[in-house]
């Protein structure tokens, strides 16, 4: 008897997942809970675990193919009797005759037809006005998967010309013979595609627009340094800038509400709560995994739940629960040398904080010209919603509560 392996389910507002890695061959012997299958997601990757042990006799969904909440993804026999009978089935399977001298320009079609496009694949078919007859598909039985089409687009492949319009546009011009050899097309991962899309979706729908300010950090610095040891030893973590940053943040949010909302069609919800989101970068790409409430936690607690957000980004390990629900997101580019960018908003939300290097640097104090450790900071924000007013007096109280750090205690 066979046990089913299907896709599990993957989370609020998730439907469907990009098959990434097979672990194991057909015919290898699984143990029960052993990881089976990467799933890529649109926020995160999902490993799908052995549901039994025994011997994985069948893949039905290879690698690169999307596929919908509780489809099939292979099936594991039991016995080790089933390792051996995997690979017979296999040679039983007759081979195909050979074909009249016409087969050739028919196979193609019929191969297409055997199996109507994946979903996904259909739906981006539609929107670049192609069928399934001009995409070679790559799933079973020759089904047409969403990577084929991506692929099929990337390669120029087009809806056939109109008589006044004859002319193809390419997505990318072809290299030269001398340096067709020295390039590597690489499939953009799942992750890759979302954060590309989301970050120009924001930028066309959004009006976003960037202030600027410097925050003389030496009293943050100053207070680290005092404090950092006697922190660590009580709270069993160190004492960073992000929570500083963070108590900063939500106390100008709750003074200009308007940079915690969103617009939703013709209404604008503003949100009486701060779930902060930190932009973490990670070897298969961004992700923003969220501080809930935020603003009633202390600094200490701030820093322990940043640590544990951070890991498991880098672990790969992030649920879905805590990648949703921000309303602010902080970036901090400071940790790679970066001195000065222009953030892009993480739609739907209004603002994002871009932290930079610390540098010194000759700044005018009381008359004279001293040297301070200062950082530029970048508040982007949608003008549809928050009036350049806001925007620059929410910056100033940020650089006001890190010069004065004693108001974050005194909430002031």
């Amino acid at each position: 008897m066979a046990t089913e392996i299907r896709v599990p389910t993957l989370g609020e507002s998730v439907s469907e997942a990009t098959v990434g890695t097979w672990f194991k061959k057909v015919g290898d012997v699984v143990k029960a809970d052993e990881p089976l299958v990467e799933l890529e997601t649109d926020k995160v990757t999902v490993e799908v675990p052995a549901p039994a042990s025994g011997v994985l006799s069948e893949i039905v969904a290879p690698n690169g193919e999307t596929v919908g909440l509780g489809a099939l993804l292979g099936q594991i026999a039991e016995g080790a009797a089933a390792g051996a009978a995997a690979p017979a089935a296999k040679a039983a399977e007759p081979v195909p005759a050979a074909a009249p001298a016409v087969a050739p320009a028919a196979a193609p079609a019929a191969a297409a037809s055997s199996m109507p496009p994946a979903p996904a694949a259909a739906k981006m078919l539609a929107e670049n006005n192609l069928s399934a007859e001009q995409v070679d598909g790559s799933g079973k039985r020759g089904q047409v998967l969403k990577g084929d089409v991506i692929a099929a687009v990337a390669k120029g492949i087009s809806a056939p010309a109109a008589p006044a319009a004859p002319i193809q546009i390419q997505a990318r011009a072809p290299s030269s013979e001398a340096d067709a050899p020295r390039e590597e097309r690489v499939k953009m991962t799942r992750l890759r595609q979302t954060i590309a899309k989301r970050l120009k979706d924001a930028q066309n729908t959004a009006a976003m627009l960037t202030t600027y300010n410097e925050v003389d950090m030496k009293a943050v610095m100053d207070l680290r340094a005092k404090y950092k040891d006697i922190f660590e030893k009580k709270h069993g973590v160190k004492l960073g800038f992000m929570g500083f940053f963070t108590k900063a943040v939500t106390h100008a949010l709750k003074e200009l509400p308007a940079v915690n909302a969103e617009i939703d069609g013709t209404d604008i919800i503003y949100k009486n709560y701060c779930h902060i989101g930190m932009a973490v970068g990670t070897d298969k790409g961004l992700v923003v995994p969220v501080i809930r409430d935020a603003d009633q936690m202390s600094i200490a607690q701030i820093e322990k739940e940043l640590g544990r957000l951070a890991k498991a980004a880098r672990d790969g390990s992030l649920s879905m629960a805590d990648m949703q629900g921000g309303t602010f997101t902080i970036t901090n580019g400071g940790v790679y040398g970066s001195l000065m960018s222009s953030p892009i908003l993480n739609a739907p939300q209004s603002g994002i904080l871009g932290m930079h290097k610390i540098q010194e640097r000759p700044v005018a104090i009381g008359g004279q010209v001293v040297i301070r450790p200062m950082m530029y900071l970048a508040l982007s924000y949608d003008h549809r919603i928050v009036d350049g007013k806001e925007a620059v007096t929410f910056l100033v109280r940020v650089k006001e509560s890190l010069e004065d750090p004693e108001r974050l205690v005194l909430d002031l």
